[in-house]
């Protein structure tokens, strides 16, 4: 008997404070994501949570009581990429081609440091060359300020 795999959506909230700012962090996990066997439209959950999300924040601004207004929408999506074969896996394509409109993502090659360096290196440059091949719109991190040193702005541009 096959057991039908879901994509749960799991929320983590932590209250950060540095420097005297407070930030209420949420972090949305979802656990079972592209563990199918048949993983048709399995980020359609993922892409329904983001726009229920947006959907209660705009309702909100909307009401006649703004006051204490929780912001719960999903700000970025950091998306971890298998680093095992040969880039993007169609499913990795089909869920950034879903979600690139609704929120920032951030591809992630996950386990990095089970490869070598010219491997992370070449699976890089070959997932860079997919995500535009496809079109996929991902987070470009901004420039750093001109005023910067040169070693935080070589730190900077090797991260990007």
């Amino acid at each position: 008997e096959r057991i039908t795999q879901t994509v749960e959506i799991t929320k983590h909230v932590v209250d950060i404070e540095e420097k005297g700012v407070k930030l209420r962090l949420t972090i949305v996990d979802t656990p079972g994501f592209g563990d199918a066997v048949n993983n048709t439209e399995c980020w359609k959950p993922v892409a329904d949570y983001i726009d229920q999300q947006f959907e209660q924040y705009f309702r909100d601004e909307s009401g006649l009581n703004r006051k204490n207004i929780q912001d719960n929408r999903v700000h970025c999506c950091i998306y971890f990429i298998s680093p095992f074969g040969h880039g993007l896996r169609p499913l990795d394509v089909e869920f950034m081609r879903a979600l690139h409109q609704r929120v920032n993502i951030v591809p992630v090659l996950a386990k990095a440091d089970t490869l070598t360096p010219e491997e992370v290196e070449r699976m890089k440059n070959k997932i860079r060359e997919e995500i535009d091949h496809y079109g996929i719109r991902i987070y470009q991190f901004p420039e750093c300020d001109s005023d910067e040193d040169e070693e935080f702005k070589l730190q900077d541009q090797a991260l990007k």
